[in-house]
């Protein structure tokens, strides 16, 4: 009998615990000179990608014009309730050169944008975003994260290390002006090569104004070491021959693409990194010197279909992490009803779960947790989406929590 009533306090606190929980799924993304680059229909193939992940904040550099962002946000982010909205696009500034430019993309439901601006380096520009999240006390108590996405010099040899490391120092300098009160997230395409190269180890380094830390600690030589294969971003192609020369192949071999977070998202409850969420997003860690959709790839959290679209879309695969807030957003919270969410296959999934959706709750977010309260998969709800593959899962109790609602639903995945 102690046994039973320990239990049901146990999941009785454990769904308190979750109703407390709201997590932000960001990824930065190499859009590879997008539009322009084939295949045609890459607005399509990234739809695909953003579905799959549903990213609350979407970072990408290779962006070449306004009408290309406006197709991402009508093409590849549209959806039922028009949730996502757009920084607005600037030319690069830097340069007169170069038309790619780095921007963003965003949940409105989740975040704000205060504000956009910035920084010169005199090769790329680093775009800085002020977001608010939306959360009941916005007006009251707000929480601040700013957020840099960067595209640093390419290519290897001292020359373009030293340049590397200048567009990092442009950056570094600005620090002093961020209220210490303010989350910081730095994401782009770095080009570094080894966390020995000196723009690494200015990032990193603990005297700077805001401390920046590498979610995965992972350091080393990560060009062509196999050690390093699961966190490997570029090439997803051995070679750019189909895509008429655009892009580079070679293969998955360096750790080109990166999301730093400030030391304060570590221990934060206002807003905090979720542990072992930082992914290479498609990379199961098999594809070392690989196309991304090679068949060998395979594995039980990357399916064949998201690394196809991840081989069309880009040679890099984008790089995605959580945070997570104990405050509550400030979605509108009318579908409350115990009936808006249902499992129509049973409590008892093997490989998929289907679901019963009311219109009600369609442009809303549900997230899988285990039994600690770790998120393992977020997805937002719309018309076409009423089954979620659970081949992924690993056996054991999970529970899907329809966000800023009391509904949430326990499975069982044999």
């Amino acid at each position: 009998m102690k046994k039973v009533i320990f239990t049901y306090l146990f999941f009785i606190g454990l769904l308190g615990t979750l109703n407390a929980q709201e997590t932000i799924n960001a990824m930065f993304y190499n859009l590879l000179e997008f539009p322009e680059a084939p295949p045609t229909n890459r607005a399509e193939i990234l739809k695909i990608i953003v579905q799959d992940y549903q990213p609350d904040l979407f970072m990408v550099c290779e962006l070449e014009s306004e009408e290309g962002a406006n197709i991402i946000l009508n093409t590849s982010l549209q959806t039922a309730d028009n949730r996502y909205l757009k920084a607005n696009f600037v030319t690069n500034q830097s340069n007169t050169q170069t038309d790619l430019q780095q921007m963003v993309f965003y949940n409105s439901k989740k975040l704000i944008l205060e504000s956009q601006d910035l920084i010169n380096t005199g090769i790329r520009d680093i775009n800085h975003y002020v977001f608010k999240l939306n959360t009941i006390s916005v007006t009251t108590s707000p929480i601040y994260l700013d957020v840099f996405v960067a595209h640093l010099k390419s290519s290897q040899g001292s020359n373009n290390e030293q340049i590397r490391l200048d567009m990092v120092l442009d950056f570094t300098s600005t620090l002093v002006s961020i209220p210490s009160d303010h989350f910081v997230m730095f994401g782009g395409d770095f080009n570094l090569y080894t966390a020995q190269e000196d723009a690494y180890q200015e990032l990193l380094d603990p005297t700077n104004a805001i401390v920046f830390k590498d979610p995965i600690n992972r350091p080393g030589g990560w060009h062509t070491n196999l050690t390093f294969q699961d966190i490997h971003t570029q090439s997803s192609r051995s070679s750019n021959v189909d895509f008429d020369g655009f892009g580079a192949g070679g293969g998955l071999d360096d750790r080109f693409d990166f999301i730093l977070l400030s030391e304060n998202l570590e221990n934060n409850s206002n807003l905090k990194y979720v542990a072992n969420t930082y992914k290479s997003y498609g990379n199961n860690g098999n594809c070392y010197n690989k196309s991304i959709n090679d068949p060998s790839c395979n594995g039980t959290e990357f399916s064949q279909p998201i690394r196809e679209a991840l081989y069309n879309m880009s040679d890099h695969l984008p790089v995605v992490l959580q945070l997570q807030t104990d405050q509550t957003l400030s979605i509108n919270d009318t579908y409350l009803s115990k009936n808006v969410l249902q499992i129509k296959n049973g409590n008892l999934i093997s490989d998929v779960i289907v679901l019963e959706i009311d219109n009600n709750i369609l442009g809303s977010q549900i997230d899988i947790h285990n039994t600690i309260g770790q998120s393992v998969k977020s997805i937002i709800l719309d018309k076409n989406i009423n089954t979620i593959d659970a081949t992924f899962l690993t056996s054991g109790i999970y529970y899907i929590k329809l966000q800023n609602s009391t509904t949430t639903l326990k499975f069982i995945k044999l």
